[in-house]
């Protein structure tokens, strides 16, 4: 009796063995996500950090290394990252490896920035991520799959946490149109950690006059608003945070309308100044018409002067030779007579 409750008491310790086990651990200074699923015949596990960081603009790289129970595998095999989400989140990268050879040749490659830098050959997914932005943020999972006599596959539950960091940048700045007939200023700026938006514009004299303005977060923007422009001028936005700051300006010039009498004067003067510009046209156009086609009366033609220079000279001197036609050209003439004296 008292042997077969030494033999229960060992079955029901060797039960939890089967199952699947989560565990955390520190190594080299990093904490560590760790998958394990073992079992009596297979052992499966996956170790990548928890949190990876880097500037926007520079590259990172996301460390993963796998372990699996198949000895000498050397058939095919695919590689994948997904972000979001395990399982179901979308692939960024993806690579296959023909049977017998260690080169993964890529065939998901999200945008052209992804890279593999480890050789799952030798357990090792690492991929590193060129370029990065502030919307690259967030968790990313490795995978690793068998496909050839041997079909099995595993993928990181936990996966490591991509974390961004950003100078401030300010997006957007404008005025727009407020409630009667005042004016409001919107800046919009992004940056990781979120900076902190500040106002400065004109007050009353030569001073200066700052505020801080309603900030609204968005993910990694940040929304801050000048609710009433009171004084014509400059007005700056002012974002910072713990790596650094940056500015922009807009500027206000309200116009101003002028008195009843004073827009009448100015509307009869823009009349005038208009009929005197036609004015100028016109006698300019007539001047250079009269350039162009002069008057044929006021300038008779030579051949009529010369007829009426031969009438002229005929009544003078009745009685005498025709003394013109020695002086008239371009028409034949007769032996010239012999004058007496």
């Amino acid at each position: 009796m008292e042997g077969s409750v030494r033999l229960l008491a060992c079955l029901v310790c060797v039960l939890p063995m089967g199952s699947y086990v989560r565990t955390k651990r520190e190594t080299t200074g990093n904490l560590l996500n760790t998958d394990v699923h073992s079992a009596p015949s297979q052992h499966w596990s996956m170790q990548v950090p928890a949190e990876v960081s880097a500037m926007a603009g520079e590259a990172a790289v996301l460390p993963c290394t796998f372990t699996h129970p198949h000895r000498h595998y050397d058939g095919p095999l695919t590689a994948i990252w997904r972000s979001g989400e395990p399982y179901a989140g979308p692939q960024v990268f993806r690579c296959a490896a023909a049977s017998g050879s260690k080169l993964c040749q890529t065939a998901l490659n999200l945008h052209g920035r992804f890279r593999l830098l480890g050789n799952p050959r030798c357990n090792d997914l690492s991929l590193r991520v060129e370029r990065i932005a502030l919307a690259d943020g967030g968790r990313y999972f490795c995978r690793v799959e068998f496909t050839g006599d041997i079909h099995d596959r595993y993928e990181s539950r936990h996966g490591v946490r991509l974390r961004v960091t950003a100078a401030p940048r300010i997006v957007n700045i404008s005025v727009l149109p407020g409630p009667a007939h005042a004016f409001r200023a919107l800046c919009t700026a992004e940056g990781e950690p979120p900076p902190a938006l500040s106002w400065s514009g004109p007050a009353q004299g030569n001073g200066s006059a700052a505020g801080q303005g309603l900030g609204q977060g968005r993910g990694h923007q940040v929304t801050a608003e000048l609710p009433t422009l009171v004084h014509d001028g400059r007005y700056t936005c002012t974002a910072s945070n713990s790596l650094g700051r940056a500015e922009a300006s807009v500027y206000l010039f309200r116009f101003h309308g002028a008195s009843g009498a004073s827009a009448i004067a100015l509307l009869l003067g823009a009349l005038g100044l208009k009929a005197l510009l036609l004015l100028g046209v016109l006698a300019a156009r007539a001047s250079r018409h009269q350039l162009e086609h002069p008057d044929t009366q006021d300038t008779p033609p030579w051949p009529q002067a010369q007829e009426s220079n031969y009438e002229n000279l005929s009544q003078m001197s009745p009685q005498g030779p025709p003394a013109a036609a020695c002086s008239l050209q371009g028409a034949p003439q007769p032996p010239a007579p012999t004058c007496a004296p």
